[in-house]
């Protein structure tokens, strides 16, 4: 597959990844502590990183979009 996320895209999934993350064990906050909440932003998060990594969404796959140059 082609690379459809660029770099100011990979930087973005990547903090947000960390951050939801970050919500999901190591906040502390009520809700962070229900379950849907809680395995919800961590699959997210998981999912932002791998994209970042990999640098293809297959989302935007889907849709035709490009972020890249």
């Amino acid at each position: 597959m082609t690379a459809n996320v660029g770099t100011i895209d990979r930087i973005f999934r990547a903090v947000l990844g960390l951050v939801l993350l970050w919500f999901a064990f190591f906040s502390g906050l009520p809700l962070a502590d229900t379950p849907v909440w809680k395995y919800g932003a961590a699959i997210v998060g998981v999912v932002m990183l791998i994209v970042a990594l990999v640098r293809v969404c297959p989302i935007y796959s889907i849709f035709g979009l490009k972020t890249c140059a």
